[in-house]
Order: C-alpha cells, then sequence, then structure tokens
C-alpha cells in the first residue's frame, strides 16, 4: 500500500521534534525526561511543526496552487490559532484549578497537566522547524 510522501515527511518532522524536546528537556533539568515524549506544550511546538511541516511538503509535491495546499493551509492556520488562543486559555485555567486544589488542601492527589500551551516563540520554532525540514526532506528526496 503506497503511502503519502507528504504524512511520512510530517510524520517524521512531529517524531523529530517530540524527541528533541525529550533531549532539550533532559539537558536543562539534569535527568531524563521521556515524558516530554507525550507532553503537549514546551519547545518547539511539535502541532505546529507537524501541520507546518505537511503544508509545505504538500506545496512542493502538489504545487502552491492547488486545492489539496489550500485545505493543508487551512487546517494549519486553525491548529496553529488554537495553539495560540485556546490552549493558552486552557493553561491559563489549569493553573488556577491547581491553585485551588492547593489551597483547598484535598487529600486526594488531582494530577493536572502542566504544559498545555505554547508560547509565541515555541509556536515559531515549530513553524521554522516544521517548514524547514519539509524543505530539506523534499530537495533530498
Amino acid at each position: 500500500m503506497p503511502v503519502s510522501r507528504s504524512l511520512i515527511v510530517a510524520v517524521a518532522v512531529q517524531l523529530a521534534c517530540q524527541l528533541f524536546k525529550v533531549a532539550f528537556y533532559s539537558l536543562k533539568q539534569g535527568r531524563l525526561r521521556p515524558d516530554y515524549f507525550v507532553s503537549t506544550g514546551g519547545m518547539p511546538s511539535a502541532h505546529t511543526a507537524f501541520v507546518s511541516a505537511l503544508t509545505v511538503s504538500v506545496g512542493l509535491h502538489r504545487g502552491f496552487a492547488s486545492d489539496l495546499f489550500a485545505v493543508a493551509f487551512v487546517f494549519s492556520a486553525i491548529i496553529i490559532y488554537d495553539l495560540v488562543r485556546v490552549r493558552t486559555a486552557v493553561h491559563a485555567h489549569s493553573q488556577i484549578l491547581a491553585l485551588l486544589v492547593e489551597k483547598m488542601q484535598l487529600r486526594r492527589k488531582i494530577a493536572l497537566p502542566h504544559l498545555v500551551s505554547h508560547s509565541i516563540p515555541e509556536i515559531l520554532a515549530g513553524l521554522a522547524a516544521g517548514c524547514g525540514l519539509a524543505a530539506a526532506a523534499h530537495f533530498i528526496l
């Protein structure tokens, strides 16, 4: 069964970004942090890298004037907008809930996610990684 070259590139970029997060935060914190492989936040934004790699790969492979590129671009814009606006609000709510849980001194520990959003530099790093790696993969393959 043939698989889309653009899909392979996008998944490879996603995995590379998640592995980078593990290495980056392990070095930064001085201990192995494999949990960052499945984290939804941090540097770089793997979601942004994933969708931008797909979009650039489709554009380079099918043409930037194609309908397929247009669909990928709109999809990417929605995902990135969501990262900037909606998930930032979710992160703020998570921090407020964590403070409330701490103040209420609940007997049962409630696990709240600590990384659910991205800063603008993390999103820009994901965008650069996704576009750059997709372009590199296109010219190498």
